[in-house]
């Protein structure tokens, strides 16, 4: 799977949309430059963005402190940054 991703000088920035509340914690694939991803938490108090950067993190080998949410804290559609990569 092809994830679109923009470099930085840091690492680089890929969109993500988020579906919380869904049966499964997965990686749905890439609509347009968008990866899709299904998260089980419930968007309160932060459980699904920690849940998506934990997701994030297992599914790329990379540590969670290297993610951050840049845009879109309370919306289904986000920018993330991870530092000290420089592709997928």
């Amino acid at each position: 799977m092809g994830i679109p991703f923009k470099r930085t000088k840091e690492g680089i920035t890929i969109e993500v949309k988020v579906e919380p509340r869904s049966s499964r914690a997965e990686i749905r694939g890439v609509m347009g430059n968008t990866l899709k991803v299904k998260l089980t938490s419930a968007p309160v108090a932060g459980a699904a963005n920690r849940q998506l950067i934990e997701l994030l993190s297992k599914e790329f080998g990379i540590k969670k402190s290297s993610i951050k949410i840049m845009k879109g804290e309370t919306s289904r559609n986000k920018v993330i940054k991870i530092e000290g990569i420089d592709s997928i």
